[in-house]
This record gives C-alpha cells, sequence and structure tokens, in this order.
C-alpha cells in the first residue's frame, strides 16, 4: 500500500497578498476549513497516514494546525461548539505528520526531491493543497489513483481536459490511449504555447510516484524560470519506463487563483445547504 503522501507547501501565494503575507496559502479556509486539511483528508480515504509537508518561512500556522491546542480544547471543552475540532482532531490522531523546509524557491521538482529524506525508498503520493478536488458520486482522486497504480505499478499524473486557451498554465501530456480514462505518456511539456501543446490534457495536483523520481529529478536541468521542473523528471521516467495518465472522476477547483477560490467556497456552501 502506499502510505505517504507529500505536500509541497512553501510557496509564497502571491496572488493572495495581502492575505498571504503572514498566513500560508494552504491555511486559506474554503467554508471553515483550511485548504490542506481537506488534502489531507483525500490523502487519509486513500489509505494513507504518513503526511509529509515541505514547508517554508512563515509556514509555522501549518504544523501547528496539524497539532493539539490544549489552552482552545480546554475552553471549548463541554460546550457547544465541541463538536467543530472533531475532524481535526481525528486526523491529528490517525495521522503522523512530518516536515522539512525549502530554503529557496526553485520549482514544484525541487520541493519534491526535499521530500526525499521524509519518503525513504517507497511510492508515495504527491498533493498540492491549492488544488482541490472532490468527487461527492464516488471516491476521492487519490483513491482512484490508487487503484491505477495496483494495476500498473508505475508513476500516475492526474490529468483533465483544459479550453485551448489555458494549456500555458499547466504540464500538458499525450500518449497512447489505453482505456477511457487512461494513457501511457510519451509526451510531456510544461506550460507551452497552444502551437506547441501535445493535446489538451493537463496535469493537476495529483501524482503517484515511484521512488526512483528522486535520482531522475537531480538528473534534471533547470527548465523555464530557472526552476526544476518535475515534468522533465517525469518525462526522463516516461522513456526509461512508464508513466500513465488518469483522467479523474470529479470536480477540481484550482484555489491558486481569486476565481478558483470563490468557485470552491461557493460550492461547498451550496453542498453544506443542502446537507444541513
Amino acid at each position: 500500500m502506499i502510505k505517504r503522501c507529500l505536500f509541497p507547501a512553501a510557496g509564497y501565494g502571491t496572488r493572495f497578498l495581502p492575505a498571504t503575507k503572514a498566513m500560508p496559502k494552504e491555511m486559506l479556509p474554503v467554508m471553515a476549513k483550511p485548504l490542506i486539511q481537506y488534502g489531507v483528508e483525500e490523502a487519509v480515504e486513500a489509505g494513507m497516514d504518513i503526511m509529509a509537508i515541505i514547508t517554508g518561512r512563515g509556514k509555522r500556522a501549518i504544523e501547528d494546525h496539524f497539532d493539539i491546542s490544549y489552552e482552545l480544547e480546554h475552553q471549548i471543552k463541554g460546550s457547544s461548539k465541541e463538536y467543530l475540532l472533531h475532524d481535526i482532531r481525528e486526523l491529528i490522531g490517525r495521522c503522523t505528520f512530518t516536515y522539512t523546509r525549502q530554503i529557496e524557491m526553485k520549482g514544484l521538482g525541487d520541493a519534491i526531491y526535499k521530500g526525499k529524506v521524509l519518503i525513504g525508498d517507497e511510492p508515495f503520493a504527491v498533493l498540492l493543497a491549492d488544488d482541490l478536488c472532490t468527487n461527492p458520486d464516488g471516491e476521492g482522486i487519490l483513491s482512484q489513483m490508487v487503484k491505477v497504480y495496483n494495476k500498473y505499478r508505475c508513476s500516475i499524473v492526474a490529468v483533465q481536459e483544459v479550453p485551448e486557451d489555458q494549456v500555458h498554465k499547466y504540464g500538458v501530456v499525450a500518449g497512447k490511449q489505453i482505456d477511457d480514462d487512461l494513457y501511457m505518456v510519451d509526451t510531456m511539456v510544461e506550460k507551452p504555447s497552444p502551437e506547441e501543446a501535445p493535446s489538451n490534457l493537463a496535469i493537476i495536483g495529483r501524482y503517484i510516484l515511484t521512488p526512483d523520481i528522486f535520482e531522475l529529478i537531480e538528473q534534471t536541468e533547470p527548465g523555464k524560470g530557472g526552476e526544476i521542473q518535475i515534468t522533465d523528471a517525469l518525462m526522463a521516467q516516461a522513456k526509461k519506463g512508464m508513466v500513465m495518465a488518469y483522467r479523474f472522476k470529479g470536480r477540481r477547483f484550482d484555489c491558486g487563483s481569486i476565481d478558483g477560490f470563490v468557485e470552491a467556497t461557493n460550492y461547498f456552501y451550496e453542498q453544506a445547504k443542502e446537507e444541513a
């Protein structure tokens, strides 16, 4: 089983300034729950219980969130508000949270590589908390991807179709279609122009990676913007072996953008009203 999930959470969140000047973007709340908690819950649903979080300066709030607050617990114990801490208490009791820092912002590939000390020599998931995903009609995205991994035992990226004028924002893949929702990757391009894009299948913030990815990241030269791109390492992995792209079932909100964040808030608010 895949037991570890890596959360790259060292970025500055500049699109949400000034809110993120002193607060991690991963702690921005959709309804009353921070983005990173949604991600941890998705990982737990998929059978993972070791959360490896890559932090940076000013990210202590993440560590504090996944810890017991004795003073707060004492203040609300026995009150009508005590139930509000049930979900986070359950996560704290069920999971092990480990942390290391990315000192310089050198790309997603570098952030994942910093997690090597927390992951070891085993397959693992990667979840970007500002890609908030939900599948109210079935299993979460990582649960779906674990099933694909159990069958093919290779690295997997989650993809969705995006409009042609949006491909420049993503890593884009193409390859041989294995079934309706699965592709064997033979091409992967980071943030191509519409003319360069091999398809409109864009990678979103869910990965399952085999441990040899760390060595491939070591060998990866900086790409666009001087950053080490995980797509370059994955392309090298695809050439040496096999990488799958899985078109997931569910919905994804880009909570790294104001529009996506507001859309997610409205969606979860309406869901909560229906369930009330």
